[in-house]
């Protein structure tokens, strides 16, 4: 009996440490897989990195960088060529501040009444409808831009051209508007319902407890989503080059054709222009500075986030 109860706690054991080791190796493998995701990841950053830095540097052996630039005329592709960026770089950047003055306020809004006016059921069917505007293509936004909103904006403004920055900049602004509303409605609710709670004890209106106490409580979620909504206001690019065209120019004026910095790496990757020319090798410079311009951003609007950043327990 002893000998039986012996060789039952043997194979217990036996048992008890092959699924020890089994639970191990099921461990160990599955952080593998996950350190192999975060190497892909690195490695294609690194790889992206590598080929921005090698073309451009080939293509500013032949282009002056101080030309690159501070030149204020960008024509690659005809004669006689210049390779002045600043006329992208103010193309995209007019399509940022007018895609921000669509998104921001009606974003912030939007998240307000969700996080702080609206009832759960109004909540739960104006919630998933407003995100159903990042479901849709890009293309979309772009052909709806040219066949509604300029036509409407003509219909005010009649020296508008038919490819204009008002209306890239008001279809962009409609595609970020989820991420800034969806973003700061997740900040808003984040902040402590005690604090609204001592606001309403204090007599402050339900405005007053918004604006003044959950808005601020809420600022480093609502700055991060104004940060992401910028960067991908930047790197868009088809509806940006449907309705705004192709006319690189140094303007300020929305009702004018310009053409952003995607907006000239799709036309030049169309296939027209040979491989290892200038004018080819022109788009990984124009890529790399946008690279630059992003990364600055992000890290800009980390600095901010640590600023303002606030902790609850």
């Amino acid at each position: 009996m002893t000998a039986t109860a012996a060789a039952s706690a043997h194979s217990e054991k036996s048992l008890d440490l092959r699924k020890r080791r089994l639970r191990d190796w099921k461990e160990g493998g599955i952080g593998g897989m996950l350190l192999f995701c975060a190497l892909v990841s690195i490695a294609t950053t690194v790889g992206v990195i590598a080929v921005l830095a090698v073309e451009s540097s080939v293509f500013f052996r032949e282009v002056s960088i101080t030309d690159f630039f501070f030149g204020t005329r960008w024509t690659p592709l005809l004669e006689p060529r210049s390779y002045g960026v600043l006329p992208l770089v103010c193309g995209t950047f007019l399509i940022l501040i007018g895609a921000a003055a669509v998104a921001i306020p009606l974003g912030l809004g939007s998240a307000l009444y969700l996080s702080e006016y609206a009832s759960d059921r109004t909540r739960n069917v104006l919630k998933p409808v407003l995100e159903v505007l990042a479901g849709i293509p890009t293309v979309v936004y772009g052909y709806f831009a040219l066949t509604f909103i300029t036509p409407v904006l003509q219909k005010l403004i009649p020296q508008m051209q038919v490819f204009n920055a008002a209306s890239a900049s008001i279809v962009v602004g409609i595609m970020i508007l989820p991420m800034v509303a969806s973003l700061c409605d997740d900040a808003l609710r984040a902040v402590p319902t005690s604090l609204r709670d001592a606001g309403y004890a204090l007599g402050a209106t339900q405005t007053e407890v918004s604006t003044r106490i959950v808005l601020p409580g809420a600022l480093s979620g609502v700055f991060a989503s104004f940060i992401l909504a910028a960067s991908r206001a930047i790197g868009e690019t088809m509806a940006v080059t449907l309705a705004a065209g192709a006319t690189p120019k140094l303007t300020l004026n929305p009702l004018e054709s310009i053409q952003t910095m995607t907006a000239y790496i799709v036309q030049v990757s169309l296939g027209d222009t040979p491989a290892g020319t200038v004018e080819y090798r022109s788009i990984f410079a124009v890529g790399a500075l946008l690279f630059v311009i992003t990364l600055v951003m992000n890290v800009a609007g980390q600095r901010i986030l640590a600023r303002y950043q606030e902790t609850y327990e």
